[in-house]
């Protein structure tokens, strides 16, 4: 019984030896494997040789980048502000400053002008070709005289009076920085007898400004915005004024009056007034969307009268870049005063710029000069082809006025 017992176990013992390595040898054998795993690694799969940054390198190269950056901040903060001091200090480099903002405002104001021009289907005028001097110099203001295909004889009444000829009008431009233009557009049927009259007539003077627009009285809103917009695009100018061609003006007392506002950015001048909405058809001046004014009777907000106004340049601008979204009421000089609703304008109502032609003369010579003169009965000088030259010389601020004022 023990004999078997011995057997067996001894039989387990021999079994073991052949299924089991010791201890010992598994230790040898596992360092081996270690060993040649890691030699064989090394030969199959090389290390690349990077370009590998210590530590130290490493913050002392951040910290030399911390420093560098440092010492630009300060070198730019101090360049800031000396070049801000000398800005403050320099009117100069203010002035330079707002001429490169005025011509890429000009430019803009002539691109928008030929793209509507282009979606509209009409060739782009050669009046939107900026001329390199036109985006150099300054004026003090554009002129443009409101004119008709049929007011050929208004026209040579203004050119015989307040309007100077030829090389005199050019000589104003560039001495005294005033433009003066006829402002027309052309007809329903473009290169027809009545744009052809104009052609020759701006060949034989050269005084106008044409539009892309089409000539109608029901049309005088469109026609202004048209005029701001081109007269933006094409002068720069600190004021922009429209008058009719049947009111008398005098050009350097106008220009003394606007250059007391040069400091104001928004400024809209003329002779204000609040007539009423007229709701009855038929008659003069009825207003199609009177309904839009409250009550029947009522007023009209406050408003230049239509026969001569000025705007400064930020007005004229913000015409030109909103052209597409402005209302156009029938009675051109509402449109115009609608247009600065809600914005910060200031509305100067000057009453020398609406005087009469009875009383003209004897504010002349009392040494208040009007700046205009009409018949409010004609909403302009009754007869004014005939007339023009006799108001003139009752009331005109004589030939040496222009050559020697100083704006």
């Amino acid at each position: 019984m023990s004999s078997k017992h011995h057997h067996h176990r001894g039989g387990l013992e021999l079994s073991g030896s052949k299924s089991f390595v010791s201890k010992k040898w598994t230790f040898f054998l596992c360092i081996g494997f270690f060993c040649a795993g890691t030699l064989f690694s090394d030969r199959m799969w090389p290390e690349p040789e990077a370009n590998v940054v210590s530590r130290e390198a490493l913050d002392e190269r951040l910290h030399l980048v911390s420093e560098d950056c440092d010492s630009s901040k300060k070198s730019l903060k101090l360049e800031s502000k000396d070049s801000l001091g000398e800005a403050y200090k320099s009117p100069d480099a203010i002035q330079t400053l707002d001429k490169t903002i005025s011509t890429l405002e000009m430019e803009l104001a002539a691109a928008r002008a030929a793209q509507e021009s282009i979606m509209n289907g009409s060739p782009v005028s050669d009046d939107f070709k900026l001329p390199e001097t036109a985006t150099r110099r300054k004026y003090l203001m554009v002129v443009g005289i409101n004119t008709a295909f049929s007011s050929r004889k208004r026209r040579d009444s203004v050119r015989a009076t307040w309007m100077p000829p030829g090389e005199d009008r050019k000589k104003l431009e560039e001495e005294k920085g005033i433009v003066m233009r006829f402002v027309i557009g052309h007809s329903a049927t473009p290169g027809g007898i009545l744009d052809r009259a104009i052609q020759a007539e701006e060949s034989k003077h050269g005084d106008f400004l044409r539009l892309d627009h089409v000539e109608g009285y029901l049309e005088l809103s469109a026609k202004t915005k048209s005029y701001f917009t081109t007269a933006f695009a094409l002068w720069d100018a600190d004021f922009y004024v429209k008058v009719d061609d049947d009111v008398h003006v005098n050009i350097a007392t106008l220009g003394a009056e606007l250059a007391r506002y040069r400091m104001k950015p928004r400024v809209y001048i003329g002779c204000m007034k609040s007539g009423p909405v007229l709701a009855q058809k038929g008659v003069r001046y009825h207003e199609p969307e009177y309904w839009k004014f409250g009550e029947e009777g009522n007023k009209y907000f406050r408003h230049a009268t239509g026969q001569l106004y000025a705007i400064s340049r930020e007005l004229a601008s913000y015409i030109s870049i909103n052209q597409n979204v402005l209302h156009k009421y029938v009675n051109e000089d509402v449109s115009l005063g609608s247009w600065f609703l809600g914005l910060d304008v200031e509305h100067v109502d000057d009453r020398r710029l609406c005087c009469g032609t009875t009383d003209c003369e004897w504010k002349a010579q009392a040494g208040n000069m009007c700046v205009a003169s009409f018949d409010w009965s004609c909403s302009g000088i009754c007869r004014s082809a005939d007339r023009m030259k006799d108001v003139h010389r009752r009331c005109g601020e004589g030939p040496n006025a222009l050559l020697a004022a100083s704006f």
